[in-house]
């Protein structure tokens, strides 16, 4: 794993409303997220994991403070070169998978990259189609998949532009245990044999205990910055936080 950051945040701010209903939803974060590592971010409903997600991605601008995505400052491009450096750069995983439906398992695969006008890399492309399972459903569309294939072709389109980044906000949140667990092993091994860096929000501990890291948000700061020792382990580290 390589020290250097692919994802810097600096005193990172987002207010929401003004005046006397002005919410702080991340107040002051500065973190970095080396590159391939697996880093979890939880906390309480209403604690900013979010919205401090949505910014590090580039989906959302920041009230003050910097974001740097694979050397690039978020804050010096206009808003074509920010959905340029996100379609080349950034994978997402979405809790509610966010396919096309006119178009083939395959074709959602392979969206980014045709998006970009930018040729697949078949042997990369076979390797995550194995690794996902689905070699025989490639034709299916996604009304004709479970919710657990569905996300499968989700982290496979995320990974097969080869991003500095995958970003995945709760992707086990509209899963049973069962699919759910295939996902979360999923992007580990991304981390572990793709050399990807994945950035994931949950709510869930049992998740968050797979990866390399986990931060801990609470009204928008960050209390917690540990490795998890086990799903217990994370527990405590939310109860702390709910303390």
């Amino acid at each position: 794993m390589n020290e250097s950051p692919i994802v810097a945040a600096h005193d990172l701010v987002r207010v929401f409303g003004e005046g006397d209903a002005a919410v702080r939803a991340v107040d002051g974060v500065t973190i970095d997220f080396p590159e391939g590592a697996f880093t979890a971010i939880m906390g309480p409903s209403g604690s900013g994991k979010s919205t401090l997600m949505h910014m590090l991605a580039g989906l959302d601008r920041p009230t003050s403070g910097t974001v740097t995505i694979d050397g690039t400052d978020l804050s010096t491009l206009d808003d074509a070169d920010l959905t340029e450096l996100r379609r080349d750069r950034v994978g997402f995983v979405f809790q509610f998978f966010n396919l096309l439906p006119v178009l083939t398992a395959d074709e959602n695969i392979l969206l980014p990259l045709s998006l970009a006008g930018r040729d697949p890399d078949h042997k990369l492309h076979d390797r995550l189609v194995e690794a996902v399972g689905l070699k025989d459903r490639l034709t299916h569309r996604p009304s004709e998949l479970s919710g657990g294939q569905q996300q499968r072709v989700a982290v496979a389109r995320a990974l097969m532009s080869q991003p500095s980044v995958v970003f995945a906000d709760e992707p086990t949140g509209n899963l049973d245990s069962k699919a759910s667990e295939g996902i979360l092993d999923l992007l580990r091994r991304a981390v572990d044999e793709f050399g990807q860096t994945v950035v994931m929000v949950t709510h869930e501990a049992y998740a968050a205990a797979i990866a390399d890291r986990v931060l801990v948000l609470v009204d928008g700061r960050v209390v917690n910055d540990e490795r998890p020792e086990s799903t217990e382990h994370v527990h405590d580290l939310m109860n702390q936080a709910a303390a």
